[in-house]
């Protein structure tokens, strides 16, 4: 907060008479007392976000198959051993004012969790799935109905922790096993054996529920849950809405118009995520058109050039006016959809 106002900004705000003399200085001490990593992104957190994704690669979707040969009971051991002590270090920087940090690696924990319920599931004999389905590394790569045991435990573990730890990032996790989890009903829902197209609806379908879920949650918890929640849920939608194929020329612009009505919710909301999955959807469409006008001629790589800098005009033009375009879009809204939409963050 302190590297955007400082002390000559309070001393103007005095001058101006916004500010009585004295107030200024102890506000300029309060906002200094504030944690720096609230509502700033500063170059550590990179290092944070970088960090914690290696880490749950690593015990993740790089998992090797030389771990399935250690044994169930060691790796049981390994995956228990990573959870405990990553949240102990995560409470511990919790309690430090180290937010950001804290809560990157307490999702790593998270993340981690189906690997410790995969074990528990072969040592008990509870594994539902052949020796064929056994390597961990295929719970990124397969659907299986299998899985969904550790899906479960996955997103109820990362409710308990947001309890211990309230930050935002561990609401990735609890995504994107959700997410796992609607591939896997796949099979609930049409029956075996589904196809690609089956997946690509459940997926596209899971997005929007996750969406106007956290539609509903936005500007109504103090911490920013939502963030994540959308970029999870505008994964799941748009890559689904991206695979479907459509032939005709009708569902290509309906394509353009769903992609158009994500950029006017990233007005309403004020969620720049919105502007960057619609923009790139558009900018698609208008490609399809260049290239289908302009085939085979020199002034194709020319307009998608200009394509490419009206998008970036749009994005200046929606960072300089962000706030002025939220409150016009919404004053135009019924009043009963203005007070259903979440209150505006700064």
């Amino acid at each position: 907060m302190t590297d955007r106002i400082d002390a000559k900004d309070l001393a103007r705000a005095v001058q101006a008479g916004i500010l009585q003399p004295g107030q200024d200085q102890a506000l300029l001490a309060f906002l200094r007392q504030q944690p720096a990593s609230r509502g700033t992104f500063q170059l550590a957190h990179v290092a944070f976000y970088f960090g914690a994704l290696l880490i749950m690669g690593a015990m993740g979707w790089l998992l090797t198959e030389a771990w399935m040969r250690i044994g169930d009971g060691a790796l049981l051991a390994v995956a228990t051993l990573y959870i405990a002590l990553l949240t102990l270090f995560a409470l511990n920087l919790h309690k430090r004012q180290q937010p950001v940090a804290a809560g990157v690696l307490a999702a790593v924990a998270v993340s981690i969790v189906p690997l410790a319920v995969f074990a528990i599931e072969r040592l008990a004999g509870w594994w539902p799935l052949d020796d064929m389905q056994a390597d961990y590394h295929h719970y990124y790569t397969y659907v299986q109905g299998g899985w969904l045991a550790m899906e479960a435990a996955t997103v109820l573990a990362g409710l308990l922790m947001l309890r211990l730890i309230p930050y935002p990032f561990i609401v990735m996790p609890i995504a994107v096993a959700l997410w796992f989890m609607s591939m896997d009903l796949t099979e609930w829902a049409y029956g075996a054996p589904f196809n690609w197209e089956q997946r690509r609806t459940v997926s596209l379908w899971f997005g929007l529920g996750m969406l106007l879920i956290f539609v509903l949650i936005d500007g109504r918890t103090r911490e920013d849950y939502a963030r994540w929640g959308y970029l999870a849920g505008l994964a799941a939608f748009w890559g689904g809405l991206n695979l479907m194929e459509s032939g005709s020329e009708l569902g290509k612009a309906l394509y353009c118009l769903i992609n158009l009505a994500l950029m006017g919710l990233a007005v309403v909301l004020r969620r720049p995520v919105f502007m960057v999955f619609g923009a790139l959807g558009v900018a698609g469409y208008l490609g399809y058109l260049s290239y289908e006008v302009f085939a085979d001629s020199l002034l194709f790589p020319l307009v998608v050039t200009l394509i490419g800098l009206g998008v970036i005009g749009l994005g200046l033009a929606y960072q300089k006016r962000r706030e002025r375009l939220s409150q016009v879009v919404r004053s135009s809204l019924p009043g009963w959809l203005v007070s259903a939409l979440p209150a505006l963050r700064d």
